[in-house]
């Protein structure tokens, strides 16, 4: 039996706070009630849980336009109609709309991606967990799809600073066409997207999209129709991954788990179980490589906190008789789980368009293009320069209104952490004063999580 993975968790109170406007269908409120459920469960237990240091603007140039992220910093509701020109040249308005704190917004999704990069990269986690983040259709310069700044990217880069091949899966309905197209032209960093193709936004992603130059073959796209299924999903997912693996040999991974691909999503057509999803997250810790793990696309409210916390649970080891119960625990968002108040919920009739023979094909046809890749690496990708971004763990965050501190050190105890607050101590509701107070300090003695 392999040893309990060390499991890091980033998130800040105030993600929830942030509004994108009346009828917009993106929701930062989903990683609050995902929290809630994390925390009801008990998960919180199994985890070092850590409030991101934010990162400096400049930080984020390593990968935007210096002109981008000024004007993110700068524009406002009551200003931007003195930024008519710049809206236009940035796509800023109706998908990506101007709120209050937008930047602000995109920091703490941001560096709570970045944190959990920094950990793997000093081996003090083997899985890093950020349900804020997975903004995957962010460019350069240009916001898209939801998304402002690409947190997918400039965590990919960090981690190439330690490692020589970084691997990018997406799981998200919605092809990851921003983090596609920033390592395009690389063979350092492998993209592999499963994703709903045709008359479909962002409209790329197809099969024969592979990459340029000396990133030729190590973009890999699996375009599918409507209604995709679990065992559709599964009898593709796992001998692509497989393939990648044997061939491209990652030394750290990021997934992105957006929750579109549910059945039952508001913009999504996808049919796939909470377990059908997960089923995923799961194999792809199964190799036992340094995991990133993002959130992304999901827009049914009470399904991405499903969603998240299931997949939180199985990165946690807690499956097959460790799964976490179906019955939902009380919690501050209870009423938005009914009538059934269960976690797992059934998937719909719908017709799975994706045919058999289509499945086979397409998978033999990238299974083709892997077998030609080449394992050495190639040129360095430049990242920019180290700066410190290592996360503030939430231990040293306790006292309120404290914004930076250095990290706790470990206690020299004989359980070689700190614990900062019991389960009994667990504030119940979110929004209290007590949002940002540590809610267990661990750290890193993985046998202590094994029972």
């Amino acid at each position: 039996m392999s040893s309990q993975k060390r499991v890091s968790y980033f998130y800040d109170a105030e993600i929830g706070n942030f509004h994108y406007g009346q009828g917009h269908p993106m929701k930062p409120h989903r990683v609050r009630m995902t929290h809630n459920l994390v925390v009801n469960y008990g998960l919180y237990r199994k985890m070092d849980v850590f409030r991101p240091r934010l990162m400096s603007p400049t930080a984020m140039t390593r990968f935007h336009s210096d002109d981008y992220i000024n004007f993110l910093k700068s524009i406002t509701p009551d200003n931007m109609q003195d930024y008519s020109r710049q809206l236009a040249r940035f796509n800023v308005g109706e998908d990506c709309p101007v709120f209050d704190g937008l930047f602000e917004f995109c920091r703490l999704y941001t560096s709570g991606s970045i944190g959990g990069a920094d950990r793997l990269n000093d081996g003090s986690s083997d899985v890093c967990i950020n349900w804020s983040g997975g903004l995957h259709h962010a460019k350069k310069a240009e916001a898209s799809g939801f998304c402002y700044i690409n947190d997918c990217v400039l965590a990919i880069l960090e981690l190439l600073k330690k490692h020589e091949r970084v691997l990018y899966i997406d799981i998200d309905i919605h092809h990851g066409d921003g983090v596609e197209e920033a390592f395009y032209t690389t063979d350092r960093v492998m993209t592999l997207s499963f994703h709903k193709f045709g008359e479909y936004f962002p409209g790329t992603g197809d099969v024969l999209d592979t990459g340029y130059g000396s990133g030729k073959n190590y973009a890999i796209n699996f375009p599918l129709s409507d209604g995709m299924d679990d065992a559709s999903y599964k009898s593709v997912f796992r001998p692509i991954m497989e393939k990648v693996m044997e061939k491209f040999r990652p030394g750290a991974i990021v997934l992105q788990c957006g929750a579109d691909s549910l059945s039952g999503d508001k913009l999504g057509c996808f049919n796939l179980s909470l377990r059908g999803h997960a089923d995923c997250v799961q194999y792809v810790q199964s190799f036992n490589v340094p995991l990133l793990v993002l959130g992304g696309g999901g827009y049914t409210l009470r399904n991405v906190p499903r969603c998240w916390t299931y997949e939180t649970s199985v990165l946690l080891g807690m499956t097959g008789d460790n799964d976490i119960r179906d019955a939902l625990p009380y919690n501050d968002y209870f009423e938005y789980f009914g009538p059934d108040y269960r976690l797992h919920l059934p998937v719909s009739n719908m017709e799975n368009l994706n045919s058999p023979q289509y499945l086979e094909k397409t998978k033999i046809q990238l299974l083709e293009v892997l077998r030609s890749i080449e394992c050495a690496p190639s040129v360095q990708v430049q990242t920019g320069g180290t700066s410190n971004l290592n996360p503030v763990s939430m231990i040293a965050m306790a006292a309120d209104g404290v914004e930076e501190q250095q990290p706790v050190q470990e206690n020299s105890g004989s359980n070689g952490g700190v614990k900062v607050m019991t389960e009994e101590d667990m504030p119940m509701d979110e929004s209290t004063d007590n949002d940002n107070v540590a809610i267990e300090g661990r750290k890193e003695h993985p046998a202590e999580f094994a029972s």
